[in-house]
Parts: structure tokens; C-alpha cells; sequence
């Protein structure tokens, strides 16, 4: 089976090994004639990026690069991205990396040109029609991990540095123009990162699966989403060159960021307040969450992830369910708790506030409320 194709949802993708090469001509379909590149500080220098700047300044597009970002990017990398924006005359951006140099090449485009200040985008209500659809730039997207799905998203997480919140920024044109999904681009991944990053597109077919909002289209691609998981995240794990792996992996992380448009859950409404807190990486927050917010949510989903159980070919419905996740995270290296990620007195109160007012919390299965979420985190901590 051929693992090279062209897909158009739920934007342009061109999905395969060695796809990069088209990197160029994806910014000529996006109308980009002078793009900046935005990526983070780790990617910066690494032979990936090298390359993909080689390929555009061979085309004439100039070899521009933006890396001042951080894990959990903030508003404050936000505005330097604005300034080299607007500074180079740029007319356009390739959001270059995981999920924090996707979510700031987004925003830096999103933003450049508006005259409003960021939090006023912020997804609450109607918000995101306060901007100026016109003068936002066009993205083209190029993920190099297989995680967050943000190369299909039409959102970007930004933490308030002065708050230590994390915020959802939203637009419709957040979704970019083109999407290069080339495996190649993961294949040196750390093996920890590909755990983190694995579990995360993990996380999101898992929630958005279980998410009690009516949406078919999602459901079907939240769970095979979970079976490419299953099958190939372990594979990509024991051997980093594995391209076949990698690139189901990819199309999972793309998978379930498209799923969750029917919701998140609790396991998101967590991570996110724990990450702007503690600048812990997401995905491996997500893992350690997990396996206490199954059980959280059993009286609402034992039926459901029984039948995604039978799909995937574990027994035991939903107790088998969790048993794999346990033995997955085990087999990955994940702790099995907030402790033991590092964090080693959380602020309880901080968290479940950031949680109850957290976006995904709309989408859990069982009620979420200050006693119920305080004893779930007390059995992560």
C-alpha cells in the first residue's frame, strides 16, 4: 500500500514521504511570495530546517526563520513573531514544527495585521468575529512531530504569561492553506518526545470518542485514529527510522485533531492549567492524566469504550481498555504521576480553577465541578 497521497480535509494535504521538497511550490498555492518561517528554539539549527530553508531560498522565497518560541509558547513570542513578521514584509507564513511552532506560525499570521490586542480572540462566544478576516496571511503548515494535529486545527493554545493561563485563540483561517505531512521530517525524534507526542494524538481520539456531543464523522475518525495509535505508536517508539510507523503516526496526530472538533474532556481541561503552571510538555501530560480520568468518566463510557475495546482487539471492554492504557504508558516510559513529572507541590486550587474554566471541560462526559475535579487531581498528584 502506497503511504503517498493528496487528501483535502479538512484542508489540502500532501501527505508522504519526501513531500518537503514541494515546500515551494505549497507556498505558490497559498499565494506566498516572501514567507517567514516559524519554528521553535530546538528546531532551529537542526538539518530539517536547514533544508527546508535551502529549498525556499532556492525558489527565490528568501531563507527567513522565526524561532523565538517557546514549549508553551506565550503573548510575548507572539509579539517578537509580529514584529520579524511585519518587520520583513512578509506575506505569508510556514508554521514549522510540533505544536508550539505550529500554534505561533498560526498566530503570527492570524495577528500581524489586526488592531486589536490578542485576548480579544480569545474562543469565548462570537469573539473570533471581532477579526479582520481580510488581512490575515495564509499558512502553510509542516509538522514535524505526530501529536497535536495543529496543522488541521483552526486554533492555537497561547499561555498568558502574566496569568499562567492557557488560552485558545480561534479563526477559521487559522486553518492553513496547504499541509506538507512528510514522515521523514519525524523520523529523529527522541524516543521520548515520540511517546509524548504519540500519546497526545492518542489523548484526542480518546476524548473527543468519548465526548457526549453528536458527531458522527468525528466518532468514526476518533477511533480509527485510536487503532493506528495502538498498532504503530509502539513501532515508532522501539525504532525511530521505522517510516511506516512514522507515517501512520502522522495521519493519526492529524486524525485526531480533526475528531476533536466533536470535543475534549477532562484529560485536556487538566493538562492545560498543569502546562502553563509548570511548563510541562503537553502530550506527556496528557499521558499521565489519562489513565484517572477513565475512571472519572466510567459511569458515562464503559459501554462506549467497550465497543471501541472490541474494535481494537482488547478484551475485557472497558477494564481491558484501561489496562492497555496502563500498559502502554508503562511500556513508554510515562510516570504515573504529577510527582514523578517533575512537579512536586501543585497548586490544587490554581489547577482546578484553570480546569473548570478551561474550554474542553464543556466537552467531558460526567459534570465537572470544583469537588469532583479536586478529588481527580488529588488521585494524579
Amino acid at each position: 500500500m502506497s503511504l503517498i497521497a493528496n487528501w483535502s480535509y479538512p484542508t489540502t494535504i500532501r501527505f508522504g514521504a519526501g513531500r518537503i521538497s514541494q515546500i515551494a511550490d505549497a507556498c505558490a498555492t497559498a499565494g506566498i511570495k516572501n514567507p517567514l518561517l516559524v519554528t521553535d528554539r530546538g528546531l532551529a539549527n537542526m538539518d530539517i530546517t536547514t533544508k527546508t530553508l535551502d529549498l525556499i531560498d532556492a525558489a527565490g522565497l528568501g531563507r527567513a526563520i522565526f524561532a523565538d518560541v517557546d514549549q508553551n509558547p506565550t503573548e510575548i513570542n507572539a509579539a517578537a513573531g509580529v514584529k520579524a513578521f511585519n518587520d520583513g514584509g512578509h506575506d505569508g507564513v510556514i508554521a514549522f514544527g510540533g505544536g508550539s511552532g505550529l500554534d505561533l506560525g498560526k498566530l503570527v499570521a492570524f495577528l500581524a495585521k489586526q488592531t486589536r490586542p490578542l485576548w480579544d480572540f480569545e474562543d469565548i462566544d462570537d469573539w473570533w468575529t471581532r477579526a479582520d478576516a481580510d488581512v490575515i496571511a495564509p499558512i502553510v503548515a509542516v509538522p514535524t512531530t505526530a501529536g497535536t494535529g495543529s496543522e488541521v486545527g483552526r486554533a492555537s493554545v497561547i499561555t498568558n504569561s502574566q496569568t499562567h493561563e492557557k488560552k485558545i485563540i480561534f479563526h477559521p483561517k487559522f486553518l492553513p492553506t496547504v499541509v506538507i505531512c512528510d514522515p521523514e521530517l519525524t523520523i529523529g525524534m527522541p524516543a521520548h518526545i515520540t511517546a509524548g507526542t504519540g500519546l497526545d494524538a492518542f489523548a484526542h481520539c480518546v476524548e473527543a470518542y468519548c465526548s457526549p456531543h453528536y458527531h458522527p464523522m468525528s466518532q468514526g475518525m476518533a477511533l480509527e485514529g485510536m487503532r493506528l495509535v495502538k498498532e504503530y505508536l509502539p513501532r515508532a517508539y522501539a525504532d525511530g527510522t521505522d517510516i511506516e510507523a512514522r507515517a501512520h503516526m502522522m495521519s493519526a496526530a492529524s486524525m485526531g485533531a480533526t475528531a476533536f472538533q466533536k470535543g475534549l474532556g477532562a484529560i485536556h481541561a487538566l493538562s492545560h492549567p498543569i502546562g502553563a503552571l509548570y511548563n510541562t510538555h503537553h502530550g506527556t501530560t496528557n499521558a499521565v492524566c489519562m489513565p484517572a480520568v477513565l475512571q472519572f468518566n466510567k459511569p458515562a463510557i464503559e459501554d462506549i469504550l467497550g465497543h471501541a475495546a472490541n474494535y481494537l482487539g482488547i478484551t475485557g471492554g472497558f477494564d481491558g481498555f484501561c489496562s492497555y492504557v496502563d500498559d502502554l504508558n508503562a511500556s513508554l516510559g510515562i510516570p504515573k504521576t504529577l510527582r514523578q513529572l517533575g512537579i512536586e507541590n501543585p497548586d490544587i486550587d490554581r489547577i482546578v480553577a484553570g480546569a473548570l474554566k478551561d474550554p474542553s471541560v464543556g466537552g467531558n462526559p460526567v459534570l465537572m465541578n470544583a469537588t469532583n475535579t479536586r478529588l481527580l487531581l488529588e488521585g494524579i498528584i
